[in-house]
């Protein structure tokens, strides 16, 4: 941790730096400030191809994308201190490096644009690139770690706990692959959200544009240059996009964390009822008094990371397709803190992971708790009895177990030989024990 991130009044610039900071270059000034220069840039390169003025323009394409691909940020933000207006900022530092590379044609940089126009194209780029970069990925990581879990522990049978009182056995490995059906479902919606831009002029109807140019098909021209960032354009805006696109990403995104967050409790829960132990890690403290304590800590941190990126994503769901008629500016400084969000995720993602690979299954528990709950293949002798038409068999297994008696395999077996039921049914009643009572194998 050097001097700037110790300083750092955010977590994610500090404590979770090398975690956060793989997000800089999508979210942070620079890479906004980056992202604006690529649309800018780009959007002259295809005005190129369709202004009679620009058709016959020779230049070099490198020496064009070199002015976003090596900028000098602190140069456009000392700009920016005269303009007092960001974007316009980008516009003349890019007629400054025209004018090094002897390009005249300065007149059609951010040629009848609106700031929103590079804004509403940049954030869903900046979005999409570190959503299949980072996002999606680490998704995928837990999944994939989860689906290990659950092959290593398939058949070790478990004791199941339904509010909190010991239920139907279950198959440890299936438990795990619950988590994965639920988060599976949710990353194919997420992965194919399609996120929207808005390209359209001052009031997204190409009034400067089609005063200029009135011969040129302006809506299809902007459908092409969006479609090529893999975006789609929102044909219908004021000066600014209307976010619904984003609202549902964020909202998508927001389940998936919500599913993190139960599998992190889930999970925690097990540790606590000792059917899991912790790694012991060499080195590692878990109280500053109790010298024996192994704490759960990366569960508990990707549970609250989980729960400060949520917060941020229904704030940003319920804001951003809120604006005043044509627009207002309250959705400036809210979509510069999107970032935050993801980086509280990025943070939860590799704490979760590691919290997993600390797990250690304690078979001993899980056998004991088995062992001393009989009580539980309850479930299992109704349903023969059930089959042999043995007369009010729920009524009778409740009479029997519903008593707060500790209810042991003893106990189980005295009850079978009370039965007025054949030798078969028997046979099959005694074969029911907590350890195979699991169910299918799924």
């Amino acid at each position: 941790m050097d001097e700037f991130s110790i300083k750092a009044i955010s977590p994610i610039d500090g404590r979770y730096y090398n975690k956060g900071s793989k997000l800089n270059d999508y979210f942070s000034e620079y890479g906004l400030i980056r992202y604006r220069l690529k649309v800018e840039i780009d959007y002259f390169m295809e005005l190129c191809k369709v202004l009679p003025e620009l058709k016959n323009v020779k230049f070099k394409k490198s020496e064009l994308t070199d002015i976003y691909t090596n900028f000098d940020p602190l140069e456009i933000k000392k700009i920016e201190r005269t303009t007092n207006h960001d974007v316009k900022a980008i516009e003349y530092y890019i007629r400054n490096r025209f004018k090094l590379i002897n390009n005249p044609h300065t007149n059609f940089i951010h040629f009848a644009l609106t700031s929103q126009d590079i804004n509403n194209t940049a954030l869903p780029l900046s979005i999409s690139e570190a959503m299949s970069a980072l996002i999606l990925p680490n998704i995928t990581n837990i999944i994939t770690s989860l689906k290990t879990l659950s092959e290593k522990w398939n058949y070790i049978p478990l004791l199941s706990q339904t509010h909190g009182q010991p239920a139907s056995p279950t198959k440890l490995g299936k438990e795990m692959m619950v988590f994965v059906e639920r988060l599976e479902i949710q990353l194919e919606s997420l992965s194919n959200t399609k996120l929207y831009a808005k390209f359209g002029g001052a009031v997204g109807n190409f009034n400067a544009h089609h005063i200029a140019y009135p011969e040129i098909d302006w809506s299809k021209f902007a459908d092409k240059f969006i479609n090529n960032y893999g975006l789609k354009r929102s044909k219908y805006t004021t000066q600014i996009d209307h976010y619904d696109s984003l609202s549902g990403l964020f909202d998508n995104l927001k389940r998936i964390n919500t599913i993190l967050i139960d599998l992190s409790r889930d999970m925690w829960m097990y540790i606590s009822k000792e059917v899991f132990k912790l790694k012991i890690i060499k080195g590692e403290v878990g109280s500053s008094t109790m010298p024996h304590k192994v704490n759960p800590i990366n569960l508990e941190n990707a549970e609250s990371n989980l729960m400060l990126a949520n917060t941020l994503l229904e704030f940003f769901s319920r804001k951003l397709p809120i604006s005043r008629l044509q627009r207002d500016l309250t959705d400036s400084s809210v979509c510069r803190n999107i970032g935050v969000s993801f980086g509280h995720c990025l943070i939860s993602y590799s704490s979760l992971l590691t919290g997993l690979e600390k797990i250690e299954v304690n078979k001993p528990k899980i056998e004991l708790d088995l062992k001393n709950n009989w009580v539980v293949v309850a479930e299992g002798i109704v349903s023969i009895l059930k089959k042999n038409n043995y007369p009010e068999p729920y009524e009778t297994l409740k009479k029997f177990t519903r008593n707060n008696n500790n209810i042991t395999k003893e106990n189980i077996s005295a009850f079978i030989d009370s039965l007025y039921i054949t030798p078969d049914v028997e046979l099959e009643l005694r074969q029911i024990t907590p350890f195979n009572y699991t169910g299918i194998v799924l």
